[in-house]
C-alpha cells in the first residue's frame, strides 16, 4: 500500500506543469500576464517544496515507525539532546526559506511595481457597482451587473455567465501597461480579476495602486472579493482586453457617445416628457437601481431600507424637491447613494417620477429634467 503511494505521488510530481495545458480546476490559474505567470510558476515552486519536505519528513517517520518497532526489539535511545542534530534542524529550514524567499521577493517588486504606465485607469466601487474613468481621456462610466431579476428568482435559465456579466465592461488595449488606482466611495470593496493576478483592496478615503499588462486579447471576469453588503455577489468584474488599433476605435466612439449624451441632456432642459414615458423609463430604471434595496413593490426592508409605497417623500405633495434632493444627493450617514453622478438628468427624472405614481402613490407628480438640474446646482435648495 506504501508502495503504492509513494509511486502515484512520484508520478504526479513528475509531471511538469505548462501554461498552454488545461488547468485542473481546484489550482489556481495561470493567468493571461507575466505578473500572473510569474504568481502561478512561484506558487508551484513552493507547492513542490513543501510535497518533498512532506515526503521526507513522513518517509523518515514512518520508516522509524516500521524499523524501530517493538516487535523488532528495538528499544528507545537513551540520549538527552545533540548539538549536531539542534544545527542540523535549525539551518535546513533556514536554507529552505531563504530558497523561498527570492524569487517570492522579485515577484512581489514585479507586481508592485506601477512605475511607468501607458494608460491609467481609476476604479472606484460602491454598493454595488464599480466606476472606471480613464485618466486625460475625458472617459468614464459605472459598470453593473447584467443578469436580470428574473434569472436571481430562478424565473428563467441561468446563462453561461450567471452574475458574472455587465452592462459595460472594462476595455483595456493589450501590450501595454495599465496602472489601477482603486479607491471607494462607501464601504471596503476589494478589485479582484484572477487572470492578471490583481486583488487589490478598495478602501473610502485611500487609493491603492496595481497594474498589468494584458498579453492575449480576450474577455476576463473577476468579482469583490470583500464582503461589502447584502449585494456582495452582484458585483462583478469583465474585462475586455483588445489591440491597440480596436481599443483607440472604441475610446473615441466613446469620447463621442459621451459628449452627445451630455449635449442631449442640455437639449433636455427645455423639454417637457409626458407621464407616459417618464413612467416607462422610470419604471426600467427603478428595477436595474432601486429595487434591490426598496424591492420591487417599492415595501423596503423593514429596518434597512424604507418603504416607497403609500408613505414618506414619495407620497407627500410638498415633499417633491426633497425627494429629487435624496435620489441626487443621497442620504449621508446610510445605504442610500448619490445617484446623480450615475444617472442621466431624464433617467433621474423618470425614476422620481415612477417612485411618485407608482404601487397606488398617484401623486400625479411628473418630474422633468430641468428641476433635477436646478437641484443639481443648488437653486432649488
Amino acid at each position: 500500500m506504501i508502495r503504492h503511494l509513494m509511486c502515484c505521488l512520484s508520478v504526479l510530481l513528475a509531471v511538469p506543469v505548462h501554461a498552454d495545458t488545461q488547468p485542473m480546476r481546484l489550482n489556481m490559474t495561470p493567468g493571461v500576464t507575466e505578473v500572473s505567470q510569474r504568481v502561478f510558476d512561484l506558487h508551484m515552486t513552493i507547492f513542490y517544496i513543501c510535497v518533498a519536505i512532506g515526503l521526507v519528513v513522513f518517509g523518515v517517520m514512518f520508516w522509524s515507525i516500521i524499523h524501530h518497532r517493538r516487535s523488532k526489539g528495538a528499544q528507545a535511545a537513551s540520549f538527552h539532546e545533540s548539538t549536531k542534530v539542534e544545527i542540523v534542524w535549525t539551518v535546513i529550514p533556514f536554507i529552505i526559506l531563504i530558497i523561498m524567499a527570492i524569487p517570492a521577493t522579485r515577484t512581489l517588486l514585479a507586481m508592485e511595481d506601477t512605475s511607468q504606465p501607458d494608460l491609467t485607469v481609476q476604479i472606484t466601487g460602491s454598493q454595488w457597482k464599480w466606476h472606471y474613468s480613464y485618466f486625460d481621456e475625458d472617459v468614464g462610466f459605472y459598470s453593473l451587473l447584467a443578469t436580470t431579476s428574473a434569472q436571481i428568482a430562478n424565473e428563467r435559465d441561468k446563462r453561461d455567465n450567471y452574475l458574472l456579466e455587465v452592462d459595460r465592461p472594462l476595455i483595456l488595449p493589450i501590450g501595454k501597461k495599465i496602472r489601477f488606482l482603486i479607491t471607494s466611495q462607501d464601504v471596503i470593496h476589494s478589485w479582484w480579476v484572477p487572470d492578471f493576478a490583481v486583488k487589490k483592496d478598495a478602501n473610502p478615503g485611500f487609493i491603492n495602486e496595481a497594474w498589468t499588462r494584458i498579453d492575449q486579447p480576450g474577455i476576463y471576469r473577476g468579482q469583490c472579493a470583500e464582503l461589502c453588503g447584502k449585494d456582495h455577489g452582484f458585483m462583478p468584474i469583465v474585462v475586455i482586453a483588445k489591440p491597440q488599433d480596436e481599443f483607440d476605435e472604441w475610446l473615441q466612439a466613446t469620447k463621442v457617445a459621451q459628449q452627445q449624451a451630455r449635449e442631449e441632456e442640455q437639449r433636455l432642459l427645455a423639454m417637457e416628457m409626458d407621464m407616459d414615458e417618464l413612467m416607462t423609463l422610470g419604471e426600467q430604471v427603478y428595477n436595474t437601481r432601486c429595487a434591490m434595496c426598496h424591492q420591487v413593490n417599492g415595501q423596503g426592508l423593514p429596518g434597512a431600507f424604507p418603504a416607497l409605497a403609500g408613505q414618506g417623500i414619495a407620497v407627500d405633495p410638498s415633499a417633491k424637491l426633497e425627494h429629487i434632493s435624496v435620489v441626487v444627493h443621497g442620504r449621508p450617514g446610510t445605504a442610500m447613494q448619490a445617484f446623480g453622478p450615475q444617472l442621466s438628468l431624464k433617467e433621474l427624472a423618470s425614476v422620481i417620477t415612477y417612485e411618485r405614481n407608482a404601487w397606488g402613490n398617484n401623486t400625479g407628480d411628473t418630474v422633468q429634467a430641468a428641476e433635477v438640474q436646478a437641484v443639481i446646482d443648488g437653486k432649488e435648495l
